[in-house]
């Protein structure tokens, strides 16, 4: 038997799932007992076969006991990810020739045998093989040879303290066929992490995980969302704001329109997020794409999360309005990534944010359109507190946020599916009016928090030139109202051209 030393209370064990360590803080604390609970299907067996591959790689030890799957069935989910399991012991506790006829006897009920020769089973395996690293998959199967919750608890507790003395880190896996509320597990185990599986009404499902309890650890509380790809569970821890500051210049940047800077107050400051808000054919998408170029020319990195969109159709508009996107592409300077919000949670996308501004090295990130966003949400006050606390990173980071809103109907009343002008620190509207029988567009700054914005109405253009910005109107009143009240003569409008009559 291995020597029973004093754990190191500082020492981390890896479970072999990156996002999963993030959230423990580093890990596990070896040569504990563990419960992973989960419905079927939630990834408790690919989590297991992670860690015990996680202590391969690290020269330990690996045991897997299996009640109720069988060897092929656990290989192949390991060959499903492109795994190999060599290395790792895998042993079926009960085999083929013990449902035969002869096993069969009267005289005790059968699950006073099985369970004592079940819990043998595991006891002479470990002593066998000393394992460093073990799972028992599942409790399920020990629960329904115990009959009753007082010998299900004693057979547990002997586990744990016999696994104790052995020096063993285990993981026990639990399908959550027990009674409701019943929670002895958890009192037990010295620490539980919970999967869940969840349908939605249209798209993917969705996997989420919690840390229920871990003795002696901090850990980060809450769900994070995972997903089970090729090659196992990714994590994506919930984004917490305040761990991840870091300094930059405070200097504005312009938006490659000086009438714009204008409106603005001093253009774009670096930690701050706009909002471009409007009816549908505004253009919000082509000045967010105008004010992302002016940053790429100055050689800063910039993410274009497109939601609404298909990316061939933004290439094809972003370049017939001279500004090409390709070349950004190919150098580097710009990632554009199409997202089906039906299929991505929104862990899964603060997590591409945060690898676009750390890993890529993005000062620049615009997100079209939240309308899209909205609909991966469950409700709107997730939206609301996933979003605060994704902008919030984004400013601690010192990164330039674009964000942009559709807004319901042409003129008149607009409204939108969610109001969260209140989280954003400039908000540009955009309307259309009717002036000399034509629609034209205009574009006020409604507030801003980091300069003295002028409160002026400006027209603006979309030609084959690119964006074109007016003197400020002062012919119309009522035009953010949706009712345009004709004053004077139409002498400070834009041509065709952009350039003002």
């Amino acid at each position: 038997m291995p020597s029973t030393s004093t754990t190191d209370p500082d020492r981390r064990l890896a479970t072999g799932t990156a996002g999963l360590d993030n959230v423990l803080n580093g890990g596990i604390t070896p040569r504990r007992l563990y419960l992973v609970e989960g419905t079927p299907g939630s990834g408790k067996t690919t989590l297991a076969l992670q860690f015990l591959m996680e202590g391969r790689s690290q020269g330990e030890t690996g045991l897997y006991i299996t009640l109720s799957e069988t060897v092929n069935e656990l290989t192949a989910v390991a060959r499903s990810h492109d795994w190999t399991l060599d290395g790792i012991e895998l042993f079926e506790i009960i085999a083929e020739d013990e449902f035969a006829t002869a096993n069969e006897q009267s005289l005790l009920h059968p699950s006073e045998v099985e369970l004592g020769e079940t819990v043998r089973g595991i006891i002479e395996l470990v002593e066998r093989l000393d394992p460093a690293r073990v799972v028992l998959d599942s409790l399920s199967e020990l629960r329904l040879l115990a009959q009753n919750p007082l010998r299900y608890r004693r057979q547990i507790l002997a586990l744990k303290h016999f696994f104790a003395r052995r020096n063993c880190t285990v993981l026990m896996l639990d399908d959550r066929t027990a009674e409701p509320g019943d929670l002895q597990l958890h009192s037990i185990a010295h620490g539980v992490i919970s999967l869940e599986h969840l349908a939605t009404d249209f798209g993917s499902e969705r996997r989420r995980l919690r840390v229920i309890k871990m003795r002696g650890l901090k850990y980060r509380g809450g769900y994070h969302d995972f997903t089970i790809e090729t090659g196992g569970i990714c994590v994506y821890p919930r984004l917490i704001a305040a761990h991840h500051h870091r300094e930059f210049p405070a200097e504005p940047v312009t938006t490659g329109l000086a009438e714009l800077d204008a409106l603005l107050g001093e253009g774009l400051f670096p930690g701050t997020n706009a909002l471009l808000t409007g009816p549908a054919g505004i253009g919000k998408t082509t000045t967010a794409v105008h004010c992302m170029i002016a940053a790429l020319k100055r050689g800063q990195r910039a993410a274009y999360f497109l939601f609404d969109e298909r990316l061939s159709t933004l290439m094809i508009r972003s370049k017939a309005l001279s500004m090409d996107l390709q070349p950004y592409i190919d150098n580097g300077l710009l990632q554009i990534r199409q997202i089906d919000p039906a299929e991505l949670s929104p862990g899964e996308f603060a997590s591409a944010v945060r690898d676009s501004v750390e890993g890529d090295g993005a000062s620049v990130v615009v997100i079209d359109s939240l309308n899209a966003y909205l609909h991966a949400m469950p409700s709107d006050n997730f939206l609301v507190l996933q979003m605060h606390e994704l902008l919030s990173y984004l400013s601690q980071q010192g990164v330039v946020a674009l964000m942009i809103l559709g807004q319901h109907g042409v003129t008149g009343d607009l409204r939108t599916d969610l109001d969260i002008s209140y989280l954003a620190d400039t908000v540009m509207m955009l309307r259309f009016f009717e002036a000399g029988g034509e629609v034209r567009k205009s574009i006020a700054v409604i507030k801003t928090r980091t300069s003295d914005h002028e409160r002026s109405i400006r027209e603006f253009t979309i030609t084959p030139n690119g964006i074109g910005i007016g003197e400020p109107i002062r012919s119309f009143t009522g035009i953010l109202s949706g009712s345009p009240v004709y004053t004077r003569e139409l002498g400070n409008l834009l041509s065709e051209e952009g350039s003002e009559k």
